[in-house]
């Protein structure tokens, strides 16, 4: 079993599923570096404790996969002190101002139209393998990036576990992390303090019954079955790693393995 090394985690107020991905085992027996590389929810709604936390981490720059629809609805992440901001949207697996709408507000015949008999996990395994396959050219600018001066960095989207997941996932795996301690360290946006809060218009008593929540659960757990979607589509696409890294991602190996030395001890 893969074993992970436990590291002080912050109570941050109004910034969700913030951890140092620091720690996570590599394939030939090294270790992720505590302190280059962190994963988050938005930083939009960061208190001046969480502010002065996060600018206490010595960050280089802030990747911000969240689309313009996520930032009218939350608003701009707070900016800190001289550090980089580089907002990169991604695509959302719940993607469409229609799809929120409905899952924000729709009725319970409308959450079942859109997301019962597994309707939902398909709509979210379909997404994880779309941003891998299709949102190469992103994910190749932020390994570029921090293989050259952007660590320590910060990952984050709306909720920290899907986009940044993902970005989170391909920037482990690129340094040899083991594919077991990706998806653990993926799943731990599970835990009920990390979770992302649903938020539903009208009456309590409707808006979150237990199967309205059943129902929306696909879309703000995290599963392996999507990670390992993620992996399958690389692999189908590619053949491999190594292949996906200098084809689809064009990272040579020199700008890999000065990745490695950047984030790994």
């Amino acid at each position: 079993m893969t074993q992970q090394v436990p590291s002080t985690e912050p109570e941050l107020a109004a910034v969700r599923n913030f951890r140092d991905v620091g720690g996570l085992p590599t394939v030939d027996g090294r270790r992720v570096r505590h302190g280059v590389l962190f994963r988050s929810g938005h930083l939009a709604h960061a208190t001046a404790e969480d502010a002065a936390f996060l600018g206490s981490l010595g960050l280089h720059t802030i990747f911000d996969f969240r689309n313009a629809a996520d930032q009218k609805l939350e608003g701009p992440d707070v900016e800190l002190p001289g550090v980089r901001n580089v907002n990169l949207p991604l695509s959302d697996p719940a993607d469409g101002a229609e799809f929120w709408k409905m899952v924000r507000g729709g009725d319970l015949d409308q959450l079942r139209s859109i997301l019962a008999d597994g309707k939902g996990a398909a709509r979210m395994v379909a997404s994880y393998r779309a941003i891998v396959t299709q949102r190469t050219a992103e994910h190749s600018r932020v390994l570029q990036a921090l293989a050259e001066d952007s660590v320590p960095a910060l990952m984050h989207c709306a909720a920290g576990k899907d986009r940044a997941g993902i970005s989170i996932a391909v920037t482990l795996l690129a340094v040899g992390v083991e594919r077991e301690a990706v998806i653990a360290d993926y799943l731990e946006s599970n835990a009920k303090h990390r979770r992302y809060k649903v938020r539903r218009a009208g009456n309590p008593d409707t808006a979150y019954t237990p199967e309205v929540m059943e129902l929306l659960s696909p879309l703000f757990d995290a599963r392996a079955e999507y990670l390992s979607a993620a992996f399958a589509a690389i692999e189908e696409t590619w053949g491999d790693l190594d292949t996906y890294f200098e084809q689809g991602l064009r990272l040579t190996p020199a700008a890999r393995e000065r990745l490695r030395e950047r984030l790994v001890d």
